[in-house]
């Protein structure tokens, strides 16, 4: 909720500023961004009573006959955005919170279940702090991606046609308040990166949403597609959206560090058993962290990609990654999280995120032995003679296991919950009764 002295100051500006639009932002439960723009004259009325829509025709708001939503500004959330050419009077945007006509919050509001999630782990001393690092392609068209650029991971190259367009991208960024850790060629001939600063849960998630915008909006002005989609070129690696997580303190305090006496990873008893959480539920959320067909393309056992609930400090095939932090940063200690990809709704992802840690700590979850690079190799028995766990290995395996986690429906609610189950089992059975050119290229000609 706003608060008064925010408000006030996003009213002064919307008037120093002669801002002749105000644009209202929010998701639906699957992640896409939406929007509507008001007048500054209505921004007050918009603080106070909320602006209303038709909630109907948003994917997972609500029934025809329950159609009527009130978008609330989160004054918190107010910036400016860049004047684009030829343009006068400035444009501000502001997420929002939505609610029903009585003003309760709403249930299938995916921005709410995140701060619900953040309030749960507040009540309880923890502050859930993220840092995201998001992949992405860049193609010259929207319908047959071929690689722009024959560079590789990290590289600096005349021949980088991207390198101009990280530049705008993370200027960008930090015009609008949103702070660039890094940006980078990926490891894929066409693929970026962009790491922001760690934050708040709720406003990483507003980040993130706005960045994705930011590289829609700065690559189609130059001509050219950003494409977010996990696995986009087969020969090629995939997207992902890592995650850096921590819990502090209310004082700002690390609650993830020990000493290394005491754990050879620098990993508190606390931050041991949010990461035994994590490898726990991650069969159970990979359907919010990894929300579509293709997202299961991007694991195979050939690339750096998580395939097994494993943590090491530096396998990068496992789950969860433990960083090594500069001697003496107690407060970099964090936990990577690596099987998210760039389509997931960033509110949900975290959300459900914090609560498989979080039930971690509540039932003391052990963390399993580190995992080293080779255990990707092993047989099948002999992982299960490990008590490693397969992660799921495609859409339908991830719905099973949400479908019967009743953690995700606790966390989730029941609305956008069995939305979920509903919208992601008709897109599973519509890949499957689907003919694709791999098919054809088979099986056309007889077997």
């Amino acid at each position: 909720m706003s608060s008064e002295s925010s408000i006030d100051f996003v009213l002064k500006t919307v008037e120093e500023r002669d801002i002749r639009f105000v644009r209202l932002l929010f998701t639906d439960v699957l992640g896409h961004l939406k929007s509507f723009s008001i007048s500054p004259e209505e921004l007050e009325e918009a603080f106070e009573e909320g602006i209303g829509f038709d909630g109907s025709a948003v994917d997972g708001f609500a029934r025809l006959e329950e159609s009527d939503m009130l978008a609330f500004p989160d004054a918190n959330t107010f910036q400016l955005m860049s004047r684009k050419e030829g343009e006068n009077s400035s444009v501000a945007r502001v997420f929002c919170d939505i609610r029903t006509p009585s003003r309760e919050p709403f249930e299938g509001d995916p921005r709410g279940v995140l701060e619900r999630a953040f309030s749960k782990a507040d009540e309880q001393g923890y502050v859930f702090n993220v840092g995201p690092k998001i992949e992405y392609f860049f193609f010259d068209n929207d319908l047959d991606p071929k690689p722009l650029d024959r560079c590789g991971y990290f590289d600096f190259s005349p021949t980088d046609s991207s390198l101009d367009l990280r530049r705008a991208i993370s200027r960008e960024c930090e015009k609008i308040g949103i702070p660039v850790q890094y940006s980078f060629h990926a490891s894929a001939q066409s693929q970026n990166a962009i790491e922001l600063r760690y934050s708040e849960a709720v406003s990483c998630a507003d980040n993130i949403m706005a960045t994705r915008l930011i590289i829609r909006e700065q690559t189609a002005k130059r001509g050219l597609f950003a494409s977010f989609m996990p696995k986009p070129l087969a020969d090629h690696p995939g997207s992902a959206m890592f995650l850096y997580l921590s819990l502090l303190d209310h004082d700002g305090e690390n609650l993830f560090w020990a000493p290394k006496e005491s754990n050879e990873a620098h990993l508190s008893e606390l931050a041991q058993h949010f990461v035994g959480g994590l490898l726990a539920y991650a069969p159970e959320f990979m359907l919010i962290t990894n929300p579509t067909v293709n997202s299961y393309k991007r694991f195979n056992r050939t690339g750096v990609v998580p395939i097994y609930a494993t943590w090491g400090r530096k396998d990068r095939s496992a789950l969860v990654r433990i960083p090594t932090h500069k001697p003496g940063k107690h407060i970099a200690t964090r936990v990577e999280l690596r099987n998210p990809d760039p389509t997931a709704n960033p509110y949900l992802a975290l959300a459900a995120v914090l609560a498989a840690g979080l039930r971690g700590i509540e039932e003391g979850v052990a963390m399993p032995p580190e995992s080293a690079a080779e255990t990707r190799l092993l047989s099948v028995a002999e992982l299960e003679e490990r008590g490693i766990v397969r992660l799921p290995r495609t859409l339908g395996e991830a719905i099973e296991r949400f479908a019967a986690s009743d953690l995700m429906r606790t966390v989730l609610g029941d609305h956008i919950f069995d939305f979920l189950i509903d919208a992601k089992t008709r897109e599973w059975e519509d890949f499957c009764t689907s003919v694709t050119d791999w098919e054809r290229t088979r099986y056309y000609g007889g077997v």
